[in-house]
């Protein structure tokens, strides 16, 4: 083959190829054009506002079609593609709002998403919080009156997961309480609950144990070894001696308690009485959960917090007496 004719073939490849290249970067900016007139032109710039409803239970595509059929967006697959690539798919909710074919798809979406998401309110419940302390959050939020969760729900000390959640405006007090169990549930699940049963134990000694543990404990990587310690000293019919039970009678948090304070008569006095109180004394998290069911076996008997949250452990009562003295003093 000649140089002459390489050179022609050459240049011909090279210009079908630059030909692909611009037919396909044609095809792609006219699709973006056609996307971005599709979300961002409204369907009539001199639109009449009108009221758009969603009924309860409707889902994307069901308001999708109706945003269609009333003549407010142009293409139904637009709206859901701009809706799902927000992410807001599962953010609709029922109600009236107050759309125009001069809005675009944009506007529109948020409008109503924005409106459902003005409806509900977001609440963070915090790992260790007491009923008494959920009900003040509630009520503060503006979901309950004070006292309303005490006064229905006292049987539910440590089955309410801590958690953030989302609730509407009007949701009563059934359903903030079903969505917090619901989420116990889910989190300890039936692999957790058969392993509690195979160990000849009950959800609620783990529940009320796992209270204790959260209480005292601020590191996750500790929780296992103060399991370890509680469970031996159950084992040993010795008082579990726990300042978290002594805060939740009194209702107070003290850096260091009485003698007077760990003698007060209640079931829940840990110092007082052998075994696990009669209930959790706060809504552990799940590590807490999963280190009372996975406790940890050591040759310690003892342990103490230091003010910067650090576990001191000791394996006998004179030399937790040192620890004491040395740090808490």
């Amino acid at each position: 083959m000649s140089d002459k004719r390489l050179i022609i073939l050459n240049r011909g490849k090279f210009i079908l190829f630059f030909t692909f290249v611009f037919v396909l970067l044609a095809l792609i900016a006219g699709a973006v054009w056609y996307a971005d007139y599709q979300i961002n032109v409204p369907l009539d710039s001199q639109g009449q506002e009108k009221v758009f409803v969603i009924e309860k239970g409707e889902g994307l595509k069901t308001v999708a079609d109706k945003l269609e059929k009333e003549n407010l967006v142009r293409q139904k697959f637009w709206f859901t593609a701009y809706v799902f690539y927000r992410g807001w798919a599962g953010q609709l909710k029922a109600g009236e709002f107050i759309l125009s074919p001069s809005m675009t798809t944009p506007e529109i979406a948020r409008e109503i998403i924005g409106q459902a998401l003005a409806q509900e309110i977001k609440v963070t419940i915090p790992e260790g919080f007491a009923l008494k302390k959920i009900d003040a959050r509630l009520a503060a939020a503006g979901l309950i009156r004070a006292g309303e969760l005490l006064a229905q729900s006292s049987n539910l000390e440590g089955y309410l997961f801590p958690d953030t959640y989302q609730f509407e405006k009007d949701a009563g007090l059934d359903e903030i309480i079903g969505k917090m169990t619901d989420n116990f549930d889910q989190k300890v699940d039936q692999d957790l609950r058969d392993e509690i049963a195979a160990q000849g134990k009950t959800l609620k000694e783990i529940v009320a144990l796992a209270s204790i543990i959260e209480k005292e404990v601020s590191n996750d990587g500790d929780r296992q070894i103060v399991s370890g310690i509680f469970w031996q000293r159950l084992k040993d019919n010795y008082p579990l001696q726990s300042c978290a039970t002594i805060a939740y009678i009194l209702g107070i948090d003290k850096w260091r308690y009485s003698i007077d304070d760990t003698k007060i008569d209640s079931p829940y006095n840990t110092y007082q009485n052998t075994g696990l109180p009669p209930g959790p004394i706060c809504n552990p998290g799940l590590k807490s959960i999963e280190a009372a069911i996975y406790p940890q076996k050591t040759d310690y008997y003892f342990f103490l917090s230091k003010p910067d949250g650090e576990t001191v452990f000791s394996k006998t009562l004179e030399e937790h007496n040192l620890n004491k003295a040395k740090y808490l003093n």
